[in-house]
């Protein structure tokens, strides 16, 4: 399998609301594997499908080899504070010191189809944050100055 390409800033897909996704079919499941290699390949521990120029509500990530993919993903509930300095593969060479909530639950659709709701801490939490906000056509540059 080769990678995707990674959609780099200022890439208006990047800025795009992204359409969700009524059900998952095999077409998903292969877009998940897909999304999954092109993250690991390029050494990412998430990646969200504008970044490879698809504008749907998907993504993957993985840290310490606890991997999630999810359609729809929805932040139900957050808890405490943590900030970390984060990058991002479409907007290489530029970090940000971002605050966000310490453990979130999620709730969305997972790579077989099932409602599926996730409660996660720590840089796992952070990442699908990011991924989310990917979903949001908002980037990590946005966070300059908050």
């Amino acid at each position: 399998m080769n990678p995707l390409v990674i959609k780099k800033h200022p890439d208006k897909i990047l800025r795009e609301k992204c359409a969700q996704v009524e059900k998952i079919t095999n077409k998903e499941k292969k877009l998940f594997d897909k999304m999954f290699f092109t993250m690991k390949y390029f050494h990412g521990i998430g990646l969200a499908a504008p970044q490879i120029g698809i504008s749907k509500r998907l993504i993957v990530a993985c840290v310490e080899e606890r991997t999630i993919k999810l359609a729809n993903p929805e932040i139900i509930d957050i808890s405490g504070a943590d900030n970390m300095v984060e990058g991002c593969l479409s907007i290489p060479d530029i970090t940000v010191d971002i605050k966000r909530p310490f453990e979130v639950v999620v709730k969305g659709l997972n790579e077989k189809g099932e409602n599926a709701e996730i409660k996660v801490k720590g840089l796992l939490a952070r990442v699908l944050q990011h991924e989310i906000d990917h979903l949001k056509g908002r980037l990590i540059i946005d966070y300059r100055g908050e």
